[in-house]
């Protein structure tokens, strides 16, 4: 049981950034901003825990914004991955705030929605971008920021005490393969605004130079499945439509057959559909007609990047899949990075499909410059642009684990940001009045999420 949290309102003077997850590992992401006796929070994510016994979803305890929800005055989404929305079904009955997103975001949270007697309740309201919308005192507008999903957006939070850029996960591409470029003039243009704070995604600071487009993906994908004699598994996030779709184009050209394997992404794709983001010449066949093709027409496209254990990838694994049984010389590729918590379980995985006599590539291990995976977050250079474009008076590291952090806090140092406040979840970052981190200010419990 929690303790009662500690109530805690900021005054008409007051803009207060207050993360409760996602600032310190990678997912669970849920963030408050709180001004005059007022709330808004942004996203609202789930992660994953690893036991010997299970795999347990979960999210973080959002009994602090519970105790005063009536001052909460909307949920405001950045984007679709569920890292942002997976805990909006299991939470929202604490929270009871209205949803704003942009339409993908809400078409999937609607779908989540359609699962619960009470969904129908829930007020979801789809955002423009660059069309800014109030709620209570929060003016809150969505900024186009490509990522590994349609629709993925920064939002500007602008109160009578200060302005916050909240980025969002992104990454500067000028072909995304869908939806639009990188608009640097967007960014250049908030300069003008005087950002009080950027809260800035921390998880690619490690990496030195730029991320590369998801566009550099399609001929590194397509060089691995045309050689490949057999059938040929790719196992990616089932979020990153772009990369659904190359692997579409790639089947096509290569004479081969595409099915998608998983709830999540067969989902994903009908959302695709119907908001337009999918070709109508790109056809994919019924899952369950891919066992009666020769193997040398197939590609399968699965669940199951991060070793989730009920995931298509897995079951193929284990033998167990309805539609498909793999043979030796088929090859499974992984076209996803191994996101740190769930490195172990993938190797476990990569180890038992290798035991079956299959080509298991993996794009964290592939030499020679073979693309199979490009990520969806800003590497050093990448952040340093846009700093140079934003120029915010103080940046916080928010989006990773603690070295993550730590190298976004050192890289805005070294780029001349006057003020950076690195901390985790439950410290309390003071914006305006005056910049001061508070740490431990909201004791952080984790908690398991109810099954959908």
């Amino acid at each position: 049981m929690s303790q009662s949290p500690k109530l805690m309102q900021p005054t008409k003077y007051d803009f207060w950034f207050l993360p409760l997850g996602g600032t310190g590992e990678i997912g669970m992401n849920m963030n408050l901003y709180g001004h005059d006796n007022q709330w808004l929070m942004v996203d609202c994510g789930m992660g994953f825990e690893h036991t010997e016994v299970r795999e347990r979803r979960v999210c973080v305890d959002p009994s602090f914004i519970e105790a005063q929800r009536e001052n909460l005055q909307a949920i405001v989404i950045t984007h679709a991955h569920e890292d942002h929305i997976g805990a909006l079904l299991s939470l929202w009955p604490r929270l009871q705030a209205p949803i704003y997103a942009t339409s993908f975001a809400a078409a999937v949270i609607l779908n989540k929605l359609s699962q619960v007697t009470w969904g129908h309740r829930v007020p979801v309201i789809e955002v423009e971008m660059q069309n800014p919308m109030f709620m209570g005192e929060f003016e809150v507008t969505w900024l186009p920021m490509p990522h590994s999903i349609p629709e993925a957006t920064s939002v500007l939070i602008e109160t009578p005490a200060g302005k916050v850029l909240h980025t969002g996960d992104w990454k500067i591409d000028n072909n995304p393969v869908v939806g639009t470029a990188f608009d640097s003039a967007i960014y250049q243009h908030l300069k003008s605004f005087q950002i009080d704070a950027m809260v800035c995604d921390a998880t690619n600071a490690i990496k030195p130079g730029k991320t590369l487009s998801e566009s550099a993906c399609y001929q590194g994908l397509y060089q691995t499945i045309s050689a490949a004699k057999n059938r040929v598994v790719v196992s990616c996030f089932s979020s990153n439509i772009a990369r659904l779709l190359t692997l579409a184009r790639i089947a096509k050209k290569t004479g081969r057959q595409m099915a998608v394997f998983g709830r999540s992404m067969e989902n994903m794709v009908s959302i695709a559909r119907r908001l337009g983001y999918w070709p109508r010449e790109l056809e994919l066949i019924d899952p369950k007609h891919i066992g009666y093709l020769p193997p040398e027409e197939v590609l399968v496209v699965a669940t199951g990047s991060q070793a989730e254990p009920r995931a298509a990838l897995t079951k193929m694994a284990q033998g167990r899949h309805y539609w498909l049984y793999l043979e030796p010389e088929d090859t499974v590729i992984f076209s996803a990075m191994k996101i740190p918590p769930n490195k172990t379980k993938i190797d476990q995985l990569i180890k038992k499909l290798r035991a079956l006599d299959l080509t298991v590539i993996h794009a964290d291990e592939v030499k020679d410059k073979v693309l199979l995976h490009a990520s969806g977050h800003p590497a050093e250079d990448d952040v340093k642009q846009l700093l140079e474009w934003v120029q915010p008076k103080t940046l916080i590291p928010t989006h990773g684990e603690p070295e993550h952090l730590e190298a976004l806090a050192k890289l805005a140092k070294n780029s001349g940001i006057s003020e950076v406040c690195e901390g985790r979840n439950g410290d309390l970052f003071k914006v305006s009045p005056f910049v001061k981190v508070e740490r431990n200010t909201v004791p952080i419990e984790i908690i398991e999420l109810l099954e959908s």
